[in-house]
């Protein structure tokens, strides 16, 4: 064997070589991806990887699908001097699932660290476990999250759409249940470019916000959630089925780089909760 494995905390494998020379395409396909299925998410760190986005979506290409979007396969996600959308601005990006607005939903995704943003400087990607969490919530707690559905719109460079889904949803191919839910982020924050549309159904008005201080809570509780501080070079595969994710905001003008591949399922998987998409 010529790499090491470690328990993330509190979820998650991290993978790294024994021999720093050791590349990542020395590890087997199929065994990464039944190490994904059971922990949700494996970080690698310290392989000779990928010179070019070319190569990381001839790599991916070997997992699966990849979804297309008007950019193409490989998403840059770096600071831009004037955004129009907060997952270009060094903000925090509020807990969320990959492709509530699109017609077909990833299973993976699978981001690159061109360049770490710098010790101290913050950024890391945020993760929750939903299917934990629900393991480990009260009768009364899935009940009550049970009755809620929320209404999400967004318009942004890439599309323009509307959705609604219930907290609580079914794994689309396993027998668990996880959490569909899109932070929303605080109202009078201004500094928040582009502010998503958001509606909570299903419980009075007057809970509404209860439900979600008490929901952000758990979601971001240590014994669910995972953050990823990156290093230049690491390589994350993500459940987006089974995980919420997220970004921690980081300093302005820092060298933050990450690339992002989303992996559509097999067979994909269509949004059951888009009501429409422009």
């Amino acid at each position: 064997m010529n790499f090491k494995t470690t328990k993330l905390n509190p979820f998650g494998l991290l993978i790294e070589p024994i021999n720093e020379k050791t590349n990542i395409l020395d590890l087997d396909i199929k065994e990464l991806r039944e190490i994904l299925s059971n922990e949700h998410l494996v970080a690698l760190r310290g392989f000779t990887s990928f010179a070019s986005a070319e190569e990381f979506s001839e790599y991916c290409e070997k997992f699966g699908e990849i979804c297309l979007w008007p950019f193409g396969k490989v998403l840059e996600l770096v600071e831009k001097e004037n955004p129009e959308d907060h997952i270009f601005d060094n903000s925090y990006i509020p807990l969320h699932w990959d492709g509530m607005y699109r017609k077909q939903i990833c299973e993976t995704q699978v981001f690159h660290c061109v360049n770490a943003p710098g010790e101290n400087n913050g950024g890391g990607t945020t993760f929750t476990n939903t299917k934990k969490i629900l393991e480990n919530a009260s009768a009364t707690e899935k009940e009550y999250w049970g009755k809620i559905t929320c209404e999400y719109s967004r318009k942004m460079e890439f599309y323009d759409s509307k959705t609604i889904a219930p907290i609580i949803d079914k794994h689309y191919e396993k027998e668990y249940s996880v959490i569909r839910f899109c932070e929303p982020p605080n109202s009078n924050d201004t500094s928040f470019v582009n502010h998503p549309g958001f509606e909570v159904k299903g419980i009075p008005e007057d809970e509404v916000a209860n439900f979600i201080q008490n929901l952000n809570q758990t979601l971001y509780s240590p014994q669910y959630l995972y953050t990823h501080q990156w290093e230049t070079g690491d390589i994350v595969f993500s459940d987006n089925s089974t995980l919420l994710h997220g970004r921690e905001p980081f300093t302005k003008g820092a060298p933050r780089h990450l690339r992002r591949i989303q992996l559509l399922g097999t067979p994909p998987l269509n949004n059951p909760h888009l009501i429409y998409t422009k």
